[in-house]
Formats: structure tokens, sequence, C-alpha cells
């Protein structure tokens, strides 16, 4: 295993699959190590770790160390190194990667072949980022919680028996919170960013619809309106920074989203000091002690904390289930009949009952409607509150496959994150910051602010970190000792 000091030269010695992006880059970039060293670190990594938690689901090292000689011999001519220069990324298995199949969980579609990358993946190469393999995801990514009978079961690394990796995004949180690459690619429709992040201690950012490019070369016709308007694209990592610096690359420029928007990554300074609402909702104890935590240290770093509950949230889930699952009758219920397995025929049965009778034309309409007034009471609201802080989920992390228990555990789940859902519904930027450990493992809070304002988010979410630490950093030591 090879060693490299970080976090200054005083620092201790340390593997370098625990650098973080922004370390790596640096280190990359500036000739002090070579990409091929990078990589071979996090390949020996995967290989200590992968294998009991199934995230990292298509084994791409051997191409990845190819592509990181490639950038060193490219350094050594004379090229400029990009912002991520020779680190190492995995890409979900529902985003196309050129000459990979694009199964999203369901075996009927394992032959499914991208002829072209998607903007994301695009975006990563032309940063300079390896990556090192593809993420699991359920069945069409339509699950909390990451099973399918193509790729198995993922695990979380802090407690891989009793606690949900999260999903749709599960494989890419579990993998880079145990070291398998120091990004990790994932979207989000209803919080398949934010519960994988929430569950395995990792910050992430759901980006405002139309800052992150999308759309799959493979794809046989186009989504439905509304499922356009509320999926997103972004990454997860194990610091902030690191989130932020993978969004930056991510968001790139590609004609082929008519919905991306050239907006900066950084806006205009906010009002001093920056006021931040608390929700009051009713929370699991733990939940509650996460918030105060976060409220705490955005308290100690000079935020004017206020407890606010914020407005319309049971309103705001309503439209998103209806809306999301009028679009799924038209363009995904048919595939899902007949490719899905029995399992998740019965969740997506019981997700019908929790989202009612499915609207018809008019109510559809009038359901787009409601969805722009309640924007429009948001950004007021944003307007006195520029950040809301409140729960990811009601409850800690779930129970591996908790969703399986039936309609009315469904029911729970999917109320208890609410807060979740509903920022889907109105395009708004939410982050995830870790707080702390909850019995064996981790959990935290969602930070929300305005459109275009995933800076806000991320300044946030950095004050809470500073309080708190970086989470993966007790998941090493618990589980490798001092030695890591």
């Amino acid at each position: 295993m090879e060693f490299h000091r970080e976090r200054g030269e005083r620092g201790p010695m340390r593997p370098i699959w625990q650098m973080s992006a922004v370390e790596t880059a640096a280190e990359t970039r500036s000739g002090r190590l070579s990409c091929a060293e990078v990589m071979e670190a996090h390949c020996e990594r995967f290989e200590a770790v992968n294998p009991d938690l199934n995230a990292v689901t298509v084994d791409l090292r051997e191409s990845a160390r190819e592509r990181a000689e490639a950038l060193d011999e490219a350094f050594r001519a004379g090229a400029a190194p990009g912002p991520l220069h020779g680190v190492p990324v995995t890409i979900k298995e529902n985003v196309d990667q050129a000459g990979q199949a694009t199964p999203n969980g369901v075996a009927g579609l394992a032959n499914v072949i991208a002829p072209e990358d998607s903007p994301v993946a695009r975006n990563l190469a032309r940063a300079g980022a390896v990556v090192i393999g593809r993420t699991n995801t359920p069945e069409f990514s339509f699950r909390a919680f990451t099973d399918n009978p193509l790729r198995g079961l993922t695990r979380n690394p802090w407690d891989p028996e009793g606690v949900t990796c999260g999903g749709s995004s599960g494989g890419a949180a579990a993998s880079v919170a145990a070291g398998v690459g120091a990004i990790a690619h994932g979207n989000d429709i209803g919080g398949s960013l934010r519960i994988p992040a929430y569950c395995c201690g990792c910050p992430t950012i759901r980006p405002t619809l139309g800052r992150v490019p999308a759309y799959n070369p493979s794809q046989a016709e186009e989504r439905a309106l509304l499922m356009q308007m509320m999926s997103v694209q972004g990454p997860i990592a194990r610091e902030v920074r690191d989130v932020r610096l993978g969004l930056a690359a991510m968001a790139e420029a590609d004609p082929r989203d008519p919905l991306w928007v050239p907006a900066p990554l950084e806006g205009p300074p906010l009002p001093r000091p920056i006021r931040v609402a608390v929700a009051e909702c009713e929370a699991h104890p733990a939940v509650r002690a996460a918030l105060d935590e976060a409220a705490g240290a955005l308290a100690n770093a000079g935020y004017a904390v206020e407890a606010a509950e914020p407005p319309e949230i049971e309103g705001l889930v309503e439209v998103w289930f209806r809306i999301i699952f009028a679009d799924f009758r038209v363009t995904m219920h048919e595939a899902v009949r007949r490719l899905g397995s029995p399992e998740i025929n019965r969740i997506v049965d019981a997700y019908f009952s929790v989202a009612g009778e499915t609207p018809g034309l008019d109510g559809y309409v009038r359901d787009l409607a409601e969805r722009n007034r309640l924007l429009r009471v948001w950004n007021l609201y944003l307007e006195e509150h520029p950040i809301v802080l409140a729960p990811v989920s009601t409850e800690p992390p779930f129970p591996v496959n908790d969703d399986l228990r039936g309609p009315e555990r469904i029911r729970e789940i999917f109320y208890s994150l609410r807060y979740t859902s509903a920022m889907n519904l109105l395009g708004l930027p939410g982050a995830v910051a870790p707080t702390g450990l909850y019995a064996q493992g981790p959990i935290g809070v969602q930070i929300v602010a305005r459109r275009y304002r995933e800076d806000t988010c991320l300044d946030a979410a950095e004050a809470i970190e500073r309080s708190v630490g970086v989470l993966s950093e007790r998941l090493w030591a618990r589980d490798e000792g001092p030695a890591a």
C-alpha cells in the first residue's frame, strides 16, 4: 500500500486512497504523484472492500490503469492537466458510458450498450477523471434501497447487515464512503443522491434543475415532462470541497440537454448574517439531535439560526406523488410490469397506493399550475430565510430492504422523506451534511437554498463539516486501525 502525506507537510502519512479529490488533483497536477500511483492505490482498496460491499458492479480497473498511464504520458509531454487530473471516480449504472451496458438494475436491460458517453460521463473524462467502475442501483432506480436480481444487494460499509446504503445511488455512496474512488456520480428524482449520502455518511448536492446536463444516448424515448424537470445529476464525495469540485466538472455545457442553464457556480454575497430556518417537524430523537448539531455549528459560524417550519411541505409531497406517478404510468409502467421482478412490482403497487388515484389530464394540468404556485411561495420564503435546515428523513437510516415489509411501511418511509422529495418538485438545490453517528451508522441533515445557489448550500455544509469532521475518517479508523 502506497502512503502519502496530506493535510499539510506536518500531517500524518496516510494511504493515497484516503486523500480527498482536491488533494489528489493537486498532487497529480503538480507532478508529485503520478496518475498511475493514485489509480493503483484505489485499485488495491477496491480489491480489499468491494467484494463484501458489492457497491461497484462493473470492474473497470484494467481500463482505468491504461487511462491513468495515458494521462501521465500526456502530462510528461506538456499537456495541460484538467481539474480532476487522475482523480478516480465511479459512474452509476443508469447513465450511459460508451461501450458499457446501462441496465439500471434490470436483467432484461443488461445488453443495452451505450453508443456514446452521456454528458456527465463526457464532462468527467474531459476534466481528467478516471472511471474505476460503475455502481449499483435498484431496478429502474425506483427504490430508496439498492438491491436487484441482476447485481444483488449493495451493503452499507458502516453496518453491512443492519442498515441500508440507501438508493437509488446506493452503490455510489457506499463505494466512495469506503474509499473506492474520490468522487461518485449519482442522480436524484426524489432523493436518490441525498438518501444514500445520508445513510453512508457522505456529503452531496442535489443541484438545481439545469445545472448539470443530462441525456442518455441509449434511451428509447424521452422522459415525461415532470420526470425531466425533477431528475438531476450530481456528485457524492467524502468531503464538501470534493462535492464542489465534482459539481464544477459535471456542470460543463452539453448541447444535447436543452434544459441546461449557463448559471454561474458562485452567486452574489447574501446579506449577513445569513438567516437559517430550522424545520420544526416531529422526528426521531436522533434526527432532532442531528438538526440541533447542525444548527449549533451554523450559529457558531455566524449564521442567524431560528426555528421556522418551511411552508406547505405536506401539499408539496402530495403533488410530487401525483405527478411522478402520472408520468410513470405513461412512460415506465409497461416496462416495469414486463421486465421488473416480482419484488419491484409489489413495491410499485404500494407506491400507487400511497400516491392515490393518478390524475387525468385536467388534474395533471392543475398540478402543474399548483407546482408553480408552490415554487412562488418558497421563493418568497427563501428571500427571508436563504437557507432551510431540514431532515433528509425524519427517521434514522432504514434497515436493509425495509420497503419489502409492505404498503404501510412504504407509506411511512416516504412520509419520513417528505422534506427530500419536495425539493425535487420545486427544483431547488439541496445538500446533505453528515453530523455524526447514530447507533451503528451515520446521520445528517439537508440544507436547501434558492435556485442555482448550490454555493450557499455547500458553504453551510462546509461550516458543519468543520465542526463535526469528515465522517469517513471515523469509519476507516474503526475498521482499519491506526495503520490503515
